[in-house]
């Protein structure tokens, strides 16, 4: 592989690289320019492309490695259902839209992105010949695709798959793309040849039969730049223009792939001849398919887009309970999960402006109490208005008259006021509301039904246990929740936390390793292992896991500080030093960094920097236990014992510690103080029984207690 290959950013005045040289030099090319632009497929548009030319043949030769990342691949490409079985499957992926109440986080793309990195970049070292690839119009992307792009200019060495990027000229791109054309691709000028002539030939050839060239417009998504071919589309008289875009989403549904009923399918039929029957239709069934996969931005989009057509045609005034509140829903629930919660708040006001419907004030009231208690800002929060909207939705749910509706709606509005009560500090009031909601459904629906919310009851309330430090009553409820779904992952990386603080440090390994395996990385899970790992001494193991989690993250300052502990253990100053370094840049006042970077002088010999570094740092942070430790051993190494002993003492006394106790009884056995180096060896070998160093100390001290004694 070439060394010096870099990705690159092209920006064109259409986004494209036509009539250029877009291919790397050297490199050959991993598939025909692919476009990305949305309205082709929707979400993932480019990663559906290549993943459809790629996964066929990688199931052919590495089957392991299309199954370990069948959750990226069958998201972003779901027609590879088809060849690709989908072993992962969670109580969340196959709700019914009714029984739908739990949805991903809105950092599940940036998962996805992870992994489909890691799956393309495993798959291209198996293929050895470096290859190039050309993403066109990725600024008319979806935010998911863009996010992916961002990932791997970063984490994808362009000498295994160079990138290149087209752009138009002024375009806005999602600002982590931004950053990363910026930090990992060079950034070329517009080409200034263009292939006129050929463009000049297609435009005669349309100009000579302006009907075939309105319906080649109409067939390419209407995403033909060529102002003729634009042309002679609108000079089509309307119902024609929209017999074509008929005709055409009914080619594309015939095809049988979903991707498309997410973009040109959706488009096609809004602009058909229906638009408020079969156009919100095809809108309203492309959100709920994204909603339901985390695809957030998309939703809005499609979402809004139904609105439109909706309100418009007096939809809401005539029944707001067919698609207009629904489509409102969509809105509003990825407004919240992006962060945008004051939009979300707004559009509930004007809901709640349009009609009397009694369901729909009682969502509307749930949603608000949400973004009241977990959405908005922190310092527009308020829990007690929060309770105030909860208590109106449990009011209205309890006046549906469906007998099995009005118990899983009462039980639905319950939790949320749980988790209000939650964040009042009423934890006990928490716990009964979600066992009382757990006990109503077992009673009045029985067996059957709601699955998905039932288990997310268990989880809630195992996570109130918790809390409370009722731990053993939270592991009931944990595994209870994992045999009733067992492949979400959050429950397994969860319960992992729980075993460890139960001691059972083993199984929390296995859990974390099951959490592994079904879900797209995150980088928590790793750093969180690979704590784990330090503590049971696989150094190794540790080391790749928090390597693992900066790869992911290379901001998350804990990995950083937890890979230098690690390192300048193993005496690796310089690479210990690097951690942190960057780390220090990330957050410059960070004691733990702070006390590592005098170590790392202490260790490299530099007495007088390392003790510079330590009087700062307990400055600023007096109650740093290990720091008082390390500025000891700093003070015994520059012939100061009296001073090591009193910043042990001081130690000591914020955290007792048998190798601190070990070492202040080391200087003090070194001052001839036998009887109270005695007393620290004595504590020690208490607190740490199976040290042989410890015990010898201790009876080398008694020792020469008792020689002073006989002597007297």
């Amino acid at each position: 592989m070439s060394s010096d290959q870099q990705h690159r950013w092209t920006v064109t005045g259409t986004g494209s690289t036509a009539g250029t040289a877009g291919n790397a030099d050297g490199a050959l090319p991993l598939l025909p320019p692919v476009n990305a632009h949305r309205r082709l497929r929707g979400p993932y548009t480019a990663a559906g492309t290549i993943l459809r030319a790629l996964v066929p043949q990688a199931l052919a030769d590495t089957p392991d490695l299309v199954m370990a990342h069948v959750i990226e691949l069958l998201t972003v490409a779901p027609e590879l259902r088809t060849s690709v079985p989908a072993t992962k499957e969670t109580l969340t992926s196959l709700a019914i839209p009714l029984e739908r109440t739990r949805f991903y986080s809105r950092m599940r793309t940036l998962r996805i992105a992870h992994g489909l990195t890691d799956f393309l970049r495993t798959l291209l070292t198996l293929g050895g010949a470096p290859r190039s690839l050309v993403l066109e119009h990725l600024d008319q992307a979806d935010p998911t695709d863009q996010e992916l792009v961002a990932v791997l200019l970063r984490r994808m060495p362009a000498g295994l798959l160079a990138l290149t990027v087209c752009t138009a000229e002024g375009a806005e791109l999602e600002p982590d793309l931004t950053t990363a054309l910026d930090r990992y691709a060079a950034r070329q000028a517009a080409p200034t040849a263009a292939d006129g002539a050929t463009a000049d030939a297609d435009a005669d050839a349309d100009a000579a039969d302006p009907a075939a060239a309105a319906r080649a417009y109409v067939d390419g998504e209407c995403l033909d730049p060529d102002p003729a071919a634009r042309a002679a589309y609108e000079a089509l008289p309307a119902g024609a223009r929209a017999g074509l875009h008929d005709r055409r989403a009914d080619e594309l549904v015939a095809v049988g792939e979903t991707s498309l009923l997410l973009g040109a399918v959706p488009f096609h039929r809004e602009h058909g001849s229906d638009p408020v029957g079969a156009g919100v239709e095809a809108l309203f069934a492309a959100s709920n398919w994204c909603i339901e996969n985390g695809f957030y931005h998309a939703t809005m989009e499609l979402a809004r887009r139904g609105l439109a057509l909706s309100v418009d045609s007096g939809d809401a005034a005539a029944d707001p309970t067919t698609t207009w509140w629904p489509l409102v829903t969509k809105v509003t629930m990825s407004l919240a999960a992006l962060d945008r919660a004051e939009e979300a708040m707004e559009m509930y006001d004007d809901a709640r402006a349009r009609t009397t419907s009694p369901r729909v004030h009682m969502h509307a009231a749930y949603a608000t109490a949400m973004l009241y208690t977990r959405h908005l800002a922190p310092e527009r929060r308020d829990h007690r208005i929060a309770l105030g909207w909860s208590n109106i939705a449990i009011a209205l749910a309890s006046q549906l008259d469906e007998t099995e509706d009005q118990a899983f709606s009462t039980v639905f509005q319950q939790n949320g006021r749980a988790l209000v009560e939650g964040h009042l500090g009423n934890a006990e009031q928490a716990l009964a509301l979600v066992t009382q909601g757990i006990e109503r459904l077992d009673r009045d629906l029985g067996e059957n039904g709601h699955s998905l919310h039932r288990s997310v009851l268990r989880h809630n309330r195992a996570q109130v246990l918790k809390g409370l430090g009722r731990w053993e009553e939270a592991r009931q409820d944990y595994e209870t929740v994992i045999a009733l779904d067992p492949n979400y992952a959050e429950y397994h990386f969860e319960y992992a936390g729980l075993l460890r603080r139960l001691g059972e440090e083993e199984q929390a390994l296995a859990e974390y390793g099951t959490a592994i395996e079904l879900t797209p990385p995150f980088v928590e899970l790793y750093y969180n292992r690979g704590d784990l790992r330090a503590v049971r001494g696989d150094i190794d193991g540790a080391l790749s896991d928090f390597s693992y989690a900066l790869e992911l993250d290379p901001e998350y300052v804990d990995a950083y500080v937890n890979r230098a502990s690690l390192l300048l253990a193993l005496g690796e100053l310089d690479a210990a030093a690097r951690d942190i370094g960057a780390g220090l840049a990330l957050r410059p006042g960070d004691g733990h960094l702070r006390c590592q970077q005098a170590r790392v002088a202490w260790e490299s010999g530099d007495l007088a920097g390392a003790r510079k570094g330590f009087d700062y740092l307990l400055l600023d942070e007096p109650e740093m236990a290990e720091a008082w430790a390390l500025r000891a051993a700093v003070r015994f190494d520059d012939s100061d014992p009296e001073g090591a002993a009193e910043d042990l003492t001081r130690s000591l006394e914020l955290a007792s510690s048998a190798p601190v106790l070990f070492n202040r009884g080391t200087v003090l056995e070194s001052l001839g103080r036998w009887a109270e180096a005695a007393d620290d060896f004595a504590r020690a070998a208490a607190l740490d029984p199976g040290d042989p160093d410890t015990r010898e100390h201790l009876a080398a001290c008694r020792a020469r207690l008792t020689e002073h004694a006989s002597a007297g």
